[in-house]
């Protein structure tokens, strides 16, 4: 068959496949606002499992076929290679989004060696919030870096708002945030901040509660963890084969 043939071919075959997924892709987004009317879609794709696409609404991941009948939620695994795929997913919508927020927006502890670096979405009231926040300096001499984004508990009124802005506004935001976690009082002040914007950003990738320890490729490893048990975590994620050795050889 000569070449100008089959060009020929799958020029007329193309839009016939371009037609079957975009066809597939309404049906999915008609199963979809079957069951909730105002369903806000973001993204339809191809998935690893056959016969399905994804769907990302918000932090949710689920499954549709490509006929609209079925949907599933919960994790796909990859079974050869022992990984969560929906995990994997959420992890990279994590990071892509709290890529997009920098460093200016954040409230940061460094440490002076640092190996790994996690964002901790924070309420200043919240128990385990402060008790993680006293460790600060456990956490910096075991390599860790911590970058806080505010998530007051009580939404974007009340007082944990308040003392969110009020930090915000200080001039020393790290000291002021270490001392309204220590129950001190910090002159309130407002100004322009970005409290409202780091709020919805949780929203939108999960957050339900504080602290939430997210890892620098959007791994979620929780909440409170104390700080030698934050480090194995992370070496783990860091090397999962060593993680494993170790934990089958206790």
């Amino acid at each position: 068959m000569s070449k100008s043939v089959i060009a020929l071919l799958l020029a007329l075959a193309s839009p016939f496949v371009l037609a079957d997924t975009a066809a597939d892709e309404e049906k999915v987004r008609a199963a979809i606002k079957t069951l909730v009317a105002d369903a806000k879609i973001d993204t339809i794709a191809d998935s690893t499992l056959p016969g399905f696409y994804e769907v990302v609404m918000g932090s949710q991941v689920v499954y549709v076929s490509a006929d609209g009948k079925f949907l599933l939620t919960g994790s796909v695994w990859d079974i050869a290679n022992k990984r969560d795929l929906t995990d994997a997913r959420k992890s990279q919508m994590r990071k892509t989004a709290l890529d997009a927020i920098g460093d200016d927006k954040r409230i940061a502890y460094p440490a002076k060696d640092s190996k790994h670096t996690v964002t901790v979405f924070t309420d200043i009231d919240c128990g385990y919030c402060r008790r993680l926040h006293q460790q600060m300096a456990d956490y910096n001499k075991l390599g860790i870096s911590v970058e806080y984004l505010f998530f007051p508990r009580s939404g974007l009124t009340g007082e944990s708002f308040e003392k969110a802005v009020a930090v915000w506004c200080s001039a020393d935001r790290a000291a002021a945030l270490t001392k309204s976690k220590a129950g001190e009082k910090v002159e309130a002040k407002t100004c322009p901040n970005t409290i409202s914007e780091e709020f919805e950003l949780g929203m939108k990738i999960g957050v339900t509660g504080t602290p939430m320890v997210i890892t620098e490729d959007g791994t979620q490893i929780g909440g409170y963890l104390a700080p030698d048990a934050m480090l194995a975590r992370l070496e783990g994620l860091k090397n999962p084969t060593a993680a494993a050795a170790n934990a089958s050889a206790k």
